[in-house]
């Protein structure tokens, strides 16, 4: 094998490596409600994105938008049908009683950020 031919085999195999590490490398922490309710930061995303709640329990999930992103400027629960518009920098409330557990998705208008709700 050439150095030519080694040289762009070592550069693909980095490729790939940086490729899963920026964009698949799931470092996500879970966190768990801690009483009836948890705060979410909209900025950049969803601070914390993967949240743990009670089943058959109902919680109250604020959101605070401090980005201006016109993207952030509306949250979708699609499992429970939620739509929500988040004004600027004022705290959003959204109550929710899910009844089966499993992993329920959640995302920004345009489907760009998105955030899980974990029922267990």
């Amino acid at each position: 094998m050439s150095i030519d031919k080694l040289f762009v085999l070592l550069l693909s195999i980095c490729g790939i490596i940086l490729t899963y590490w920026f964009f698949l490398k799931n470092n996500e922490k879970e966190v768990e409600v801690s009483g009836d309710e948890i705060d979410i930061l909209v900025e950049g995303g969803y601070k914390p994105a993967s949240i743990v709640i009670p089943s058959r329990k109902a919680t109250k999930i604020n959101f605070l938008r401090n980005d201006p992103s016109s993207c952030l400027e509306e949250v979708v629960l699609g499992d429970f049908k939620i739509r929500k518009f988040l004004p600027l920098n004022q705290k959003v409330t959204v109550e929710i009683t899910p009844e089966k557990k499993g992993e329920f998705g959640f995302s920004c208008g345009m489907g760009m950020f998105h955030g899980k709700l974990i029922v267990k």
